[in-house]
C-alpha cells in the first residue's frame, strides 16, 4: 500500500501557532516522502482561535504556486470548514468556491456559531459535555451533518465522530450518495470495526489523511494504514492508496 496524496494538512495560516510550518515546508516533506500531491486545508473562517483569514487567501495562493515550482509536488488549496448550525450551515460562502480546489468539513470547538441556540446545542453540548452522549444529542448531531451534506458539495468529512458523536453509518451512507469521502485520520480513528466493515460493505469511499499540524507529520498515516490492513478494507475504495483522486472544482455549486 503506497500513499500518494495527503489531503488534510495545516500551515501557519491556521493561526496562534496551531499550524507550525509553511506551505513550502509541508510540500518539501511530502516530496521527500514520495507523495505526489497534497492539500493545504487550514481551519475555516469562523474558528475564533485558529481560522484562516479570508484576506490571507491571495498570499496563500502565492505560497502554493511558489512551493509547486520548487518541489514539483502538486498542491491543492483547500479549507477545513466548520459546522456552525444544527441546520447544517458551515463557514464557507459561495464566493469562497472561486479559490477552492478541495473542500473539507468537520466539527470543531471554539467556532462562531450561527445562533445562540446553535452555540448551546451544537458547540457547548458537545465540546463541554463530560457525560456520555444521549440518543437525542447523537440524533441532533447526525441530522446536522446530513443537512450539511445535502446543502454543500463537501469533498471530505474530517475525523467524523471525534468530539461530535453521530450515527456514523447514516452519515457515511449520505456521503456515498453525495460523492463525499469519509476520512481515515492518521492521528485518530473514531469508528468501531463493525461500523467500518458496514461502510466498506456498502461501497463507501475513504481517504487517508495525516491531519498534519507540523511539516514532519505530513504523510504520517500509519494508524489508518494499520486499520486498513487489519480489517482488510478494499483498496479500491480508498482513493489515495496506489492512486490519486480527482476533485471536481466546486465553483458555483452552493
Amino acid at each position: 500500500m503506497i500513499l500518494l496524496g495527503d489531503y488534510h494538512t495545516h500551515t501557519k495560516y491556521s493561526r496562534k501557532n496551531h499550524g507550525k510550518g509553511t506551505v513550502l515546508e509541508n510540500a518539501s516533506v511530502a516530496r521527500d516522502k514520495g507523495l505526489k500531491q497534497i492539500a493545504i486545508t487550514d481551519h475555516g473562517f469562523n474558528h475564533w482561535m485558529f481560522g484562516i483569514k479570508r484576506k490571507d487567501i491571495p498570499q496563500l495562493k502565492e505560497d502554493i504556486l511558489n512551493a509547486r515550482e520548487i518541489t514539483g509536488v502538486d498542491i491543492l488549496l483547500g479549507v477545513e470548514s466548520n459546522l456552525i448550525s444544527a441546520d447544517g450551515d458551515i463557514d464557507v460562502v459561495e464566493d469562497d468556491f472561486e479559490f477552492l480546489d478541495i473542500f473539507l468539513m468537520g466539527f470543531h470547538n471554539l467556532v462562531k456559531m450561527k445562533t445562540m441556540k446553535d452555540l448551546f446545542y451544537i458547540n457547548w453540548a458537545n465540546g463541554m459535555s463530560v457525560f456520555s452522549p444521549s440518543q437525542e444529542r447523537i440524533s441532533r448531531n447526525t441530522t446536522a451533518f446530513l443537512k450539511a451534506l445535502d446543502k454543500y458539495p463537501v469533498d471530505v468529512i474530517t475525523h467524523l465522530n471525534f468530539g461530535f458523536p453521530t450515527d456514523t453509518v447514516a452519515v457515511a451512507r449520505m456521503a456515498k450518495e453525495k460523492g463525499t469521502l469519509i476520512e481515515l485520520n492518521g492521528k485518530r480513528i473514531n469508528f468501531t470495526d463493525k461500523e467500518l466493515e458496514i461502510m466498506a460493505s456498502e461501497g463507501v469511499k475513504f481517504i487517508v489523511d495525516s491531519d498534519a499540524h507540523s511539516p514532519e507529520r505530513v504523510g504520517e498515516v500509519n494508524k489508518a494504514l494499520n486499520l486498513i490492513f487489519r480489517l482488510n478494507l478494499p483498496l479500491n475504495q480508498i482513493v489515495n492508496i496506489d492512486k490519486l483522486p480527482h476533485f471536481e472544482n466546486k465553483r458555483g455549486k452552493i
